[in-house]
């Protein structure tokens, strides 16, 4: 607390300027939103990320080799018998193929995915915290921020996660693309990424938001109790709903992802049309929707999953900074 200046030290010039009620001494390092840091909010869309997809990952696997399947044969498209063939072939080691990319992205990406997310969200509500709108927008500026971040890892992770690749390792493959194909081989799925990525990502947060609101008002008053339950709730119905609209472009970008590697076909152009047009004269329009059902698995546990991991992180880091605001006022 400030104390009056001395008589020494005071100048009968100066006119004495009143400060407001609220004006505290202290210097005002007040959380910016959501009771949080921007350095909180990406720390703890880290920790969701990596518990996401480390959790999720043999799931992500055999969506990837589902999704290869037209020019990347495996024995079987089912999913049970997928599972059978890989664990006889390559053991239970076979199911992490390629997490080592996955770890070194999806933190990074997520950290920016998350803190994005909500200084956006804070931009675009104009004060209004149930705007749908705002959250849709969010989403779709995080998603094009954090998939600069993860793509050229996602690329890695995907090769690395085929039956037959060439690749020892994380390193070996980041060497020997970026020797034989150079950097833009890293990139070439970043628009369809996108371009799947933000209706994604604009129809999971809306969903999410409206989901959560709408179960908490369910039971207001034991809100606080099953917060838990209310977060893996929502963002399951998030990601299902989010997976479910864009399962074409996921298609697509896997087979961008992979070309050239394992037998799989190499595209003459990086255009969606000719990737879509390709799929089509091979295996039909249901070529576009191969891999839905480990995809549907994959995200509305996994959303589940990261939403409430984010959501305790943020809860976390809010105790902490009252504690420390109620230890500053007394």
């Amino acid at each position: 607390m400030a104390t009056e200046a001395t008589p020494k030290f005071q100048n009968p010039d100066l006119i004495p300027v009143p400060h407001p009620p609220d004006f505290h001494a202290e210097i005002d390092a007040s959380p910016a939103h959501d009771g949080l840091h921007f350095w909180q909010f990406m720390i703890a869309g880290s920790i969701a990320g990596m518990v996401e997809h480390m959790a999720m990952f043999p799931v992500d696997l055999i969506k990837t080799r589902m999704q290869a399947l037209g020019s990347c044969p495996m024995k079987t498209a089912g999913v049970r018998q997928a599972v059978g063939s890989i664990l006889r072939s390559e053991g239970p080691a076979g199911l992490y193929r390629g997490i080592g990319a996955m770890g070194l992205g999806a933190g990074p990406a997520h950290a920016v995915y998350f803190s994005v997310y909500e200084v956006c969200k804070k931009a675009f509500s104009g004060g209004k915290p149930n705007n749908a709108v705002a959250h849709a927008g969010a989403g779709v500026c995080a998603t094009v921020a954090s998939d600069a971040v993860f793509t050229p890892m996602d690329v890695v992770k995907q090769r690395l996660q085929l039956s037959s690749s060439p690749y020892k390792g994380v390193a070996d493959c980041l060497k020997t693309v970026l020797k034989e194909e150079g950097i833009g081989a890293f990139y070439a799925s970043y628009k369809t990424t996108v371009l799947m990525n933000a209706p994604f990502t604009a129809v999971h947060f809306a969903t999410y938001e409206a989901a959560k609101r709408a179960l908490i008002e369910v039971s207001p008053d034991s809100a606080s109790e099953e917060r838990v339950i209310v977060h893996a709730t929502a963002g399951a119905a998030a990601g299902a709903s989010a997976a479910a609209v864009t399962m074409p472009f996921d298609v697509v970008k896997t087979q961008l992802q992979c070309q050239g590697v394992c037998g799989c076909d190499r595209f003459k152009s990086g255009s969606i049309s000719n990737v879509v047009h390709t799929i089509v004269k091979k295996d039909g329009y249901r070529g576009l929707m191969r891999g839905w059902l480990p995809r549907m698995l994959f995200h509305a546990p996994a959303a589940a999953i990261c939403w409430s991991t984010y959501e305790a992180g943020k809860a976390f880091f809010q105790e902490r900074n009252n504690a420390i605001g109620s230890s500053c006022v007394t």
